[in-house]
């Protein structure tokens, strides 16, 4: 029952959305609005925008998937989605997003790919303060017209700053069993599951699955750990014992020499800083 509950939520919340920017499209000169989100865990179906999308998540972890990678946005960052990209979005946690929509002619460079940016105070607060704007807003409005072309330039440079919050995803119905049980087990999977999983042997996935991806399956195994972990670790509930040991690492040292190697943090200041900022605004 709560399965069908949280898709009826985000199935909602595509079509609140999606009124929303159709509202936008037709309402003439407005260029760009924001539209904010609060929600449960929850699956999206795909779908896809005619406008640009910046989403900043301000609590809680969201995963973003295209059709050929797996992105992370973790507190404290945004994810840029240009238009036309084809995405599905997980929420795995209780999250809090603001997004900004914008036509294309205001970011006419926008790249070919999703992003996951380091997004800096100045653009934290240029989203939250562009909550007053929703995508429905007065088209008439020049000072909100002003703002989002401040926003947008500020955009397009933060572009080439994107963080590697990112895995491959694969086409190959072998290596796509294989990626989703170690996604689905990432706390015992050994490559003979995985292997198991594709119905091939050891080798022939490691080799298969280098061929398709650029990584080993042991490279995409810490990885997902480490991504999941992110994620987890934007809650302040569970322990980071309990967050490593979810994740499949059998020590809280080698744990911690993993995340600092992967993310320049130790766990326990990246928790401290996804969960300072939130607490701070309650």
């Amino acid at each position: 029952m709560r399965e069908l509950t949280v898709y009826a939520q985000m199935d909602n919340y595509l079509s609140v959305m999606a009124t929303r920017l159709a509202d936008m499209r037709r309402g003439g000169p407005a260029r760009a609005g924001t539209f904010g989100y609060i929600g449960q865990p929850a699956v999206t179906s795909w779908h896809t925008h005619d406008l640009h999308q910046l989403e900043y998540s301000l609590h809680g972890a969201v995963e973003l998937e295209t059709r050929t990678a797996r992105y992370l946005l973790p507190p404290q960052q945004a994810v840029w989605i240009p238009a036309g990209m084809t995405h599905q979005t997980t929420v795995r946690l209780d999250v809090h997003t603001v997004s900004a929509f914008f036509r294309p002619d205001l970011i006419p460079q926008p790249g070919d790919r999703v992003r996951i940016l380091a997004a800096s105070p100045l653009m934290r607060e240029m989203l939250l303060y562009g909550l007053r704007w929703p995508v429905d807003r007065d088209p008439d409005d020049t000072v909100a017209d002003a703002f989002f072309v401040a926003l947008a330039n500020l955009v397009t440079d933060s572009l080439d700053h994107e963080t590697p919050l990112q895995l491959p995803t694969s086409a190959n119905p072998l290596i796509a069993a294989a990626m989703a049980y170690t996604s689905e087990h990432l706390d015992r999977v050994t490559p003979a599951d995985a292997a198991a999983a594709a119905g091939v042997s050891e080798r022939t996935l490691r080799r298969r699955f280098f061929a398709e991806t650029g990584m080993s399956w042991r490279t995409y195994l810490t990885h997902s750990r480490l991504l999941r972990a992110m994620a987890l670790l934007a809650d302040d509930g569970p322990t980071i014992l309990r967050v490593a040991t979810t994740v499949g690492f059998e020590s809280h040292s080698a744990f911690t020499r993993a995340f600092t190697a992967y993310t320049g943090q130790s766990p326990t200041a990246y928790r401290h800083r996804v969960t300072s900022h939130e607490k701070g605004r309650q």
